[in-house]
Parts: C-alpha cells; structure tokens; sequence
C-alpha cells in the first residue's frame, strides 16, 4: 500500500502531500533521498531503499518539481510509476509559483490514484496470465519430449549416435587437437585423455603449466619429452649471507637502519634533520587556478550535439539551429543521448570508472529532461553546463575537513587527536604520513606516530626513520602484535605526554583479504579514531571503486558495536604522474561520499596540497 505521495520545490518547499495517505513515516525517509541521492547526482537511479520504504520519484525540470512516492519495501506496486506520470501530468496544469496552497488537488489525486491502481491490477492479471501460458507450454513441451524419446527407444538402443555425438565432443573427437590437450593437462600423449574441466585448466595455468606454444613446468625440470631446454640464466651477484651460528658476533637487535654512518663507523651523521630546512608545506599555499586559458565554446574541442541530430532524430538541421536559437524546445532523451554519450567517453578517458560516468550522465538526463533550452544555447554547452554543476557539487565537502580546528577542540578535552590510516598495498601510507605529520609540525602541533603496521617487514623501521629525521616520538611494540592493542597503548601513552594528534599507521591490505580486514575493523571499534583516511593512488581507476567499496562493506559487515565507521576522508597519492587524468578523485568521492582532504604530489614532506575543485572539474570536462 502506497504510504506517502509528497510534491516539493527543488528549493525544498513542500507544496502538497496526500492527506489521506497522511501517516507518520518512521525516520527521515524524504530528507535522506535529498542528501543521499539527490544531491549525490544519483538522481537517475529507479529507486531508492531506506529501511523498511521504497522510495520513487520524478521531476519536472521546467517547472523546478519534484514528485516523490513512498511505499513499503515488502511490496511491489506495480502502479506507482504510472501514478506519479498522471500527477505530474495534472500537477503542472494547475501549478502556479505564486500559490503555496493545493488543497483542490486531493479530489484529482483520489481519481488519478483509482485509475493507476486499476491498470496496475490488469497489468498483473496479464503477467499471472502470461506465466500460467508459459508453464503450459514447457509442460506439454516436456510430455511432447517424453513420448519422443520413447518411440523411438529402438534407435537410441540401437545407434546410440546422440551420445556418440556428444561423446566426440568432449573427448578428443578431432587428433588433431590431441596435443593441445595434452599440454593443457601437463601430461604426455595418451590414447585416452580427457579434456580438463576449465577451473582446473585454470588451476594448472596459475601454477605455471601452459597450453598450446608454451613450454610446461615439467619440461622446465627435466622432463625427458622436452624438446627445447630453457636456457639457464646467468648467474647474478647474490648478497652476502649472514652468518648466525655460535661463532659469529652477537646482534643486539635486527634494526640496521642506524648501525652504519655515511663512513661506515656507526655514526647518525647521515640522518638528515627535515623539520628545519624542508620549508613552508603546500598545504598552505593558496592555489590560483586561471579559467581563462581556454574558451568553453571553442568550436573544435566542443562538438555540437545538434550536428548528429539527423542521425538521432527525424528534426532537421534547420529546425534544431531555430529551437537552439528561439530557446522554446523542451529537451527531450534523443536530443541529449548525443551530447551525453561523448561527455561519458571524455570522462571515461580521464580515467573516470565506467559505473560512475554512467551513472553522472542518467543524473544529468533526468535533471534536463524536459527543461527549455535557453535562447541562443546549445545543447552540448547546456549539458556540459549541468555536469560542470554536478561536478563541483560532488567535489565540494558538505562537512568542515579543518582539522586544525578539531585538533583545537580535542585539546580542550586533554585528549589527544587520533588519524589512522588505512588503504591497499604500496600505495604511500607511511610517507604520506610523515607529510601530514610535517604540515601539523609547522602549526605548532605536538604530534607522536603510532607504529601499528605489524605485518610488513620493515615498516616500523620505515616510520623509526621518518620519526627521526622530523624528531618525532614513535610509538612501536615491533612486530607480531594485535595492531589494535598497540594503538589503544600509543593513544594511552599520547595522553600522559600531553601529545596533540597521534597519527596511527596500519598495514596494507587488500580489500578481499579477509583476516586483515577483520583485524583493520576491530583497531576502529576498539580505538575510535576521530578521523578514518583512506589513503589511495590516483592511478586507479575502475579499481578505486571496488577498493573503497569493499573497505566501507567490511567495515559496516565486520563492527561490533552500535554504530558503523566508514571511512571518513580520502588521501590521494602520487598525483603529480597522472597528468590530466584525475578521474580517481571522482570515483572515489562518489561511491563513499567521504571528502578529499589531502593530495600527495611529490617526494619531499612539503609535497602535500588540498585538492582545488575548479581545476579537476576543468581538467574532466576539457
């Protein structure tokens, strides 16, 4: 049953709602549509689900509306699509801006909603119907089959050809494809082989045997049926073993990173001393961004989308250059494929995933379909207008992401601030790290790193390093520890030195591995980090997707307490080798909602900047 029928300004003025549907919604269903769909660029989506509702909508892009229909989630009402179609239709008719009242529509609502229940209720009589039909028809066709195969039992017993047939296909019908399968199974040539089922084949190849023009593990090894012998590499200079028996020298500890100076006596000579010498972080600096270096109507990196019109609609040439020039067309589906088809390839080249870019383009479309175009507009600067529109919306934080701030106010709570950082393998976690640690550093900020990576060999050395060289205290417990314990130790111990922000560093893991992502959950929810930063390459691009989406699904599957972390922001590394292709920041805004607050974009700790809106939005629509 139809729980609530709302009409709405997009400036949210609530112009009407359905008095006799008038029940009390539990929880905010209407306000997170607008924040989580609307606002989002999702709004071309069918539906969206909140808790125990199903939410549907549509707009009327002329007139700035927007209908929306609420119904339980357990049903399929088949009607509400049409219903909303006849309200929009009739709404319109009547609508004027000036009014704020619409209490003569409900009469007109109660007929239209009788009319679209009544198709709603033959359309399912027509789908039982065409069901029943179907299962009919296999019945029969089953019986059919059976009377078959039993007369003619006789051929069967006598021929068997069908299973011959069959038979052949799936051995080795043709010899000449004997060898292929041989190679493929990693065995010699027998008179009865059988072709592997292709998750072994598969098992076979990842181990290193391989098919046909490959040379196959056993041969590699001797196989006397080898008829080419793998060249043997040379030998290459192998480093020193060292010795760990009795006679050898005694070693204190595994740490080398500080046993041999820039002479090889044991000095620290060689540890440089960053925090004087780097100079001022980009962070910041104010970036000037200059729009002027090129024209958004230049002919030849802008197509015209009404130059295709001939081949997408029966209009001519004439007829579109007068509706672009008149401005009294309303904008229709066949007249935006054209212009949203290259603006989805423009984003996909800039390294924009796929889902996303086509997800942007139905929100654009169902954001000007049926809007007027403007007088002397075309519709390739008009939809390019919408996108640029719904870029900077998605870009642009709808939260503060001062952290100065924040760090300001846990101080005046004497407790210390807490980032963890978390992300995939090799992607510059520790480095960036020790950026952001260099940024705090300059604003007075008493900061400790936390060495909660216990996995990778090397890491704490790697953070013990960074530390040094920007005289940083370290928190570390070495390795093969709980991850979660050392954190909760580390942010003890930040509060009894009075340190302002703890800056916790975690292993690499990939989104799939499920032990490090239990152990990456348990460390949130015991600890309770004020900020979660996914640290991720701007490199990535369908990747970026499956990564944060994964990251935020384990985190939500794997909590323990009432409330669900996600992650929180985004840190965007090596962003200086990715020239024009900053589609990742995009992706990764898009499918977690969580704002960019840092860009990596170089070697040294001052090579941290925040992401300038304007020019990524510029650089994915040039």
């Amino acid at each position: 049953m139809l729980e609530q029928l709302l009409i709405f300004t997009r400036g949210g003025l609530i112009l009407w709602t359905c008095k006799e549907l008038g029940k009390a919604l539990k929880g905010s269903p209407i306000d997170t549509l607008i924040r989580s769909c609307l606002l989002e660029e999702r709004s071309g989506e069918v539906s969206f689900n909140y808790e125990a509702y199903t939410l549907k909508w549509t707009f009327h892009n002329d007139l700035g509306l927007v209908f929306v229909a609420v119904y339980q989630r357990i049903l399929h009402l088949l009607y509400v699509d049409d219903l909303l179609s006849l309200v929009k239709e009739s709404f319109s008719e009547i609508y004027d801006p000036k009014r704020m009242s619409y209490d003569d529509f409900d009469e007109t609502f109660r007929q239209l909603r009788m009319e679209a229940e009544a198709r709603g209720e033959e359309l399912r009589k027509v789908k039982v119907v065409s069901c029943v039909k179907k299962q009919g028809q296999v019945s029969k066709s089953g019986l059919d089959g059976g009377n078959k195969s039993g007369g003619g039992g006789s051929k069967k017993d006598d021929g068997d050809g069908d299973k011959d047939k069959v038979g052949s296909l799936m051995t080795n019908g043709n010899h000449k494809d004997d060898d292929k399968t041989d190679l493929a199974n990693g065995k010699e040539n027998t008179a009865d082989n059988v072709v592997l089922d292709p998750s072994k084949l598969m098992k076979l190849r990842s181990k290193g045997v391989r098919g046909r023009g490959g040379v196959r593990k056993t041969d590699s090894i001797g196989n006397k049926s080898s008829k080419v012998s793998a060249a043997e590499p040379p030998k290459k200079a192998t480093k020193k073993n060292r010795v760990w028996d009795d006679a050898a020298p005694k070693q204190v500890k595994l740490d080398f990173t500080d046993s041999v100076g820039e002479n090889g006596n044991g000095n620290h000579d060689h540890v440089d001393i960053a925090a004087a010498d780097q100079g001022e972080s980009m962070m910041d600096k104010e970036e000037v961004f200059s729009s002027d270096d090129e024209s958004e109507d230049d002919d030849d990196d802008e197509p015209r989308s009404d130059e295709k019109k001939p081949e997408a609609k029966k209009k001519g040439w004439f007829s579109s250059v007068f509706q672009s020039i008149t401005g009294k067309a309303n904008l229709e589906r066949t007249d935006l494929e054209p212009a949203l088809k290259a603006l989805k390839e423009r984003l996909m080249t800039k390294n924009v995933a796929e889902e996303i870019a086509e997800k942007l383009c139905e929100s654009v479309e169902a954001s000007l379909e049926g809007k007027k175009l403007a007088s002397f507009t075309r519709i390739s600067s008009t939809v390019q207008g919408a996108m640029e529109d719904a870029l900077i919306r998605i870009l642009t934080p709808r939260r503060s992401i001062d952290i100065m701030r924040d760090v300001h106010a846990a101080k005046e709570q004497r407790r210390p601030y807490v980032v963890v950082f978390v992300g995939v393998n090799g992607v510059g976690k520790s480095t960036n790290l020790a950026k952001v640690a260099y940024w705090l550093q300059q604003h007075k900020v008493s900061v400790m790193m936390a060495a909660c990576d216990t996995f990778r060999s090397g890491a704490v050395e790697q953070l013990r390093t960074h530390a040094r060289r920007l005289q940083i205290p370290i928190f570390e417990k070495g390795y093969e520890k709980d991850p979660a314990v050392v954190a909760k130790e580390a942010i003890q111990e930040a509060t009894r030195n009075g340190s302002d922000v703890v800056l916790v560093d975690t292993a690499g893991r990939m989104q799939d591995n499920e032990p490090l992502m239990r152990a990456l959950s348990k460390l949130i929810n015991l600890n309770k980090p004020d900020l979660v930063l996914f640290v991720g390459e701007a490199l990535v691009g369908n990747d970026a997707v499956d990564q944060l989406s994964k990251f935020n699904q384990k985190l939500s599957d794997l909590s323990n307490s009432g409330t669900t972390r996600l992650v929180d922001g985004i840190l965007l590394t090596k962003f200086d080798t990715i020239d024009d292709k900053v589609g990742a920041a995009l992706s990764m805004v898009y499918i977690s909602g969580a704002p960019v607050m840092f860009v990596g974009c170089g070697q040294s700790y001052t090579d941290l900047k925040k992401l300038n809106v304007k020019a990524i939005v510029k650089t994915l629509l040039k």
